[in-house]
């Protein structure tokens, strides 16, 4: 018996031995800048992307998420990122290059339609050709928040919020009466200010200038909008706070009575109100002919692809995106961050988990438009390029050096050679 009992223990460990080791899961690190709610949904998701790779016999992966806030070295690429174009030197102090979304989906061999995309998701993260660079998955539309109790104490009418600039500028002279020493602040300026007041009234963002595109921007309805700023924010009607999105957290501790920023923030600050919390859409210009105000353009933080050169490591991430696209996935992390459905799909799973269908036709019916190629500068970190001169002439505006014809002007000249640069893609 002890010698059988020898040899069992004997078998079992030469077994143990020969047994071939488990797979190492190829890990792809995601970074990100997120907090809070959007955090913690990311977090989730991750997880359960996780124990469904794990249950493959080969080619499993594995996704570690990266704070940005906790880098040293942030030249150091991550496989992905999610983040917004605007914030690019402070996601990787560079400007990195990035290999485009279809091209990871065709090595990945997953199937991938970008025609289930809406029209204007497709837009925000395109190439001249159409084809898409990125996932636009924390996108936002433009809209004007305000806080209602500031409403009432200086006798307007919250149920009624301003639809046009001339509403808005009678709104901020009442609030300033009324002891408000921030009536209006404004976060991303150039997208909301620039680049979608232009797109509700009809004005291109680029044209050509012969074979070379050209931005557009100083065309008579940016500039008297600019001129209209310059002199709110003399009047004391409008404060400006920065050019990103400095003006969230004024408007969220009251200190400012409106806001005009992303759509996403409602989702933040409905949960933990500090006040009673109103939002609508972008003002607009009635006096404008073919004024579409809807005409809004989504933006914000899309999932690019850096660092994944092995085709491992983008089979993986090709099997991510498809899992982030199901529209049980879509609905989950639409609902806990408050950004754009990517698709029609998502739509119809957040109408059957209970969603507020008049807020999901809106969206619906704007990011259904076809999508124009003048309302948009390219995909890529360029577009960061450009709004970081918008706002830098912007910032000789506001101080008194420039009007505002002057600088849009100084605008399409500098962003002149960005247009003309290429992409920074892989090769």
């Amino acid at each position: 018996m002890k010698r059988f009992a020898a040899s069992l223990l004997l078998f079992v460990a030469t077994a143990a031995l020969a047994a071939p080791a488990p797979p190492v899961p190829h890990e792809i690190i995601l970074r990100h800048g997120l907090s809070g709610a959007p955090l913690d949904a990311l977090a989730t998701l991750m997880l359960r992307f996780n124990d469904q790779e794990a249950k493959l016999k080969t080619g499993a992966g594995r996704i570690s998420l990266e704070d940005v806030q906790g880098i040293n070295d942030k030249t150091r690429l991550p496989h992905l990122a999610l983040f917004d174009q605007d914030d690019v030197l402070t996601m990787f102090d560079t400007r990195p290059r990035f290999r485009p979304l279809h091209q990871v989906m065709a090595v990945g061999k997953e199937r991938f339609d970008a025609r289930l995309f809406y029209p204007q998701m497709i837009d925000a993260v395109d190439d001249l050709a159409g084809k898409m660079q990125a996932l636009p998955l924390a996108l936002s539309l433009p809209a004007l928040f305000f806080n209602k109790a500031a409403f009432a104490k200086a006798g307007l009418n919250a149920a009624v919020p301003p639809k046009t600039w001339w509403e808005l500028q009678e709104a901020a002279g009442a609030l300033r009466e009324a002891g408000f020493k921030c009536p209006l602040t404004s976060s991303r300026f150039a997208w909301v200010h620039m680049e979608n007041v232009a797109a509700q009234h009809g004005e291109p963002l680029v044209v050509k200038n012969g074979k070379l595109d050209q931005l557009a921007l100083n065309n008579m309805v940016n500039v008297k909008h600019l001129a209209l700023l310059t002199s709110w924010q003399k009047s004391l009607y409008f404060i400006y706070s920065g050019p990103g999105r400095e003006g969230d957290e004024r408007f969220a501790s009251g200190e400012c009575a409106m806001l005009t920023g992303e759509s996403s923030l409602y989702a933040r600050l409905a949960k933990n109100p500090e006040f009673p919390l109103g939002i609508a859409a972008l003002p607009h210009y009635d006096d404008v002919y073919g004024v579409r105000a809807m005409n809004v353009l989504p933006d914000g933080a899309a999932l690019w692809v850096l660092a994944a050169d092995k085709k491992p490591e983008q089979q993986v991430i090709a099997r991510l995106i498809n899992f982030l696209l199901k529209p049980e996935i879509q609905r989950e992390w639409v609902r806990a961050t408050g950004f754009l459905p990517m698709s029609s799909a998502a739509v119809q799973a957040l109408r059957e988990s209970g969603a507020n269908p008049v807020l999901l036709d809106r969206a619906d019916q704007r990011l259904s438009m076809v999508k124009r190629d003048a309302a948009r500068t390219r995909s890529g970190f360029g577009k960061s390029r450009i709004r970081t001169i918008l706002n830098e002439e912007v910032e000789f505006v506001w101080g008194n050096q420039k009007p505002a014809k002057e600088a849009l002007d100084t605008a399409v000249r500098r962003a002149a050679p960005v247009l003309a640069a290429p992409l920074p893609i892989h090769r």
